[in-house]
């Protein structure tokens, strides 16, 4: 009843705490293996230069979403990501 409802949202509570504790330890791991081989196999694409493609990751695209696109491709994914920042933009905004 009542009684398990304090224990069950502080239980909840440190699971969620514990779940973000490993996933912000993630960004300290080192890289895997074949990560160096994945990296230079995507600069080989030509994308290296574009906006945002930043040390320590330099060009990032971990889903292969450009494994073999072309400028075109490219340049529609960075034109819908952009929408799509500002419709969340706005829609924070809308919440404020």
């Amino acid at each position: 009843g009542h009684d398990r409802q304090p224990h069950l949202l502080a239980t909840m509570i440190r699971a969620l705490a514990a779940f973000a504790l490993l996933a912000s330890a993630s960004a300290f791991m080192t890289a895997r293996p074949g990560a160096a081989a994945a990296r230079s196999s995507a600069l080989k694409m030509g994308f290296e230069t574009e906006i945002g493609a930043q040390p320590p990751l330099g060009f990032w695209d971990p889903l292969g979403l450009l494994k073999e696109a072309d400028q075109e491709r490219f340049d529609r994914l960075r034109y819908v990501e952009v929408k799509h920042g500002r419709i969340a933009q706005l829609a924070i905004l809308g919440h404020l």
